[in-house]
C-alpha cells in the first residue's frame, strides 16, 4: 500500500482579493501562512511525517510546503519542483476579479472558463503585465490551459517522478495547487468531466490518499482542519 498527501496551498494574497492568480507569482496572504503551518500541525497529530516532497515553481506552493513542514521539523526532506505542478494558466483572466470577470462576460461563459474540463479562457497576451514570457525558471510556459490541459502536462511527471518515490513506500506530499491538485485526484480516482467540475479543494486542507499497488484508489481522507 503506498500513501500519498495532497496539499492545496494556503490562502493566497490574490485569492483573499478574488482574482484569477494562475501563474502570476503571488504570495501567501497572513492567513494563507497561519493555514500552512496548521496543516502542518494536523498532519504532526495524525503521526504523518513526510519522506519526499514535490511542489510547484510558485512561491505560494513553495512557502506552504516550508511552514507545514517546518511544523513537523521535517523542513530537511529531500524536494523537487517542476512547472509541470503549476496552477492552470488562466491565459488573459490572470488579474482580473472574479466578479468583475462575471459580469461582463456572463454567468455561463464565466463558469466554462473557471469549471469546465476542456474550455481555455481566451490567450495571454505576451506583453501584459500577468504574461510569465521570458521568466527564466520555465521551460515552457502556455498562454492558457483548459484542466484537461493541466492533467495532459501533468501526467508524464506523475510517472516518471512521483511514482518512484512512493513505490519506495515513502510517504510523499505534493503540495500544489487547486486544478493540478483536480487534476491529479481525477486521474486517480478516474473521475468523469462533470464529477471534476464539482471538485474543490479547501486551502491548505491534507488529504490522504492510499494507492494499492496499480496506483488505483484504495482509501482517502481529509483530514480535519
Amino acid at each position: 500500500m503506498y500513501k500519498l498527501i495532497l496539499l492545496r496551498h494556503g490562502e493566497s494574497q490574490w485569492n483573499l482579493e478574488n482574482r484569477f492568480t494562475g501563474w502570476v507569482d503571488v504570495p501567501l496572504s497572513e492567513n494563507g501562512v497561519k493555514e500552512a503551518k496548521r496543516a502542518g500541525e494536523i498532519l504532526k497529530a495524525n503521526n504523518l511525517y513526510p519522506d519526499f516532497l514535490f511542489t510547484s515553481l510558485l512561491q505560494r506552493s513553495i512557502a506552504t510546503a516550508f511552514y507545514c513542514l517546518e511544523a513537523e521539523g521535517r523542513g530537511w526532506i529531500e524536494v523537487k519542483r517542476s512547472w509541470r505542478l503549476n496552477e492552470r494558466h488562466y491565459g488573459a483572466l490572470q488579474g482580473l476579479n472574479k466578479e468583475e470577470v462575471k459580469k461582463k462576460a456572463g454567468e455561463e461563459q464565466f463558469m466554462l472558463w473557471r469549471r469546465s474540463y476542456a474550455v481555455s479562457p481566451p490567450p495571454i497576451s505576451e506583453e501584459g503585465p500577468y504574461s510569465q514570457a521570458g521568466e527564466p525558471k520555465y521551460e515552457f510556459i502556455p498562454k492558457t490551459e483548459s484542466l484537461k490541459d493541466v492533467l495532459e502536462r501533468l501526467e508524464p511527471y506523475w510517472y516518471a517522478q512521483i511514482v518512484p518515490e512512493l513505490v519506495k513506500n515513502k510517504l510523499v506530499l505534493v503540495c500544489a495547487h487547486g486544478n493540478s491538485l483536480r487534476a491529479l485526484i481525477k486521474k486517480l480516482k478516474r473521475m468523469g468531466p462533470e464529477e471534476v467540475q464539482r471538485l474543490n479543494l479547501p486551502t491548505a486542507q491534507p488529504l490522504v490518499f492510499e494507492l494499492g499497488r496499480d496506483l488505483e484508489v484504495v482509501s482517502e481522507k481529509a483530514l480535519e482542519i
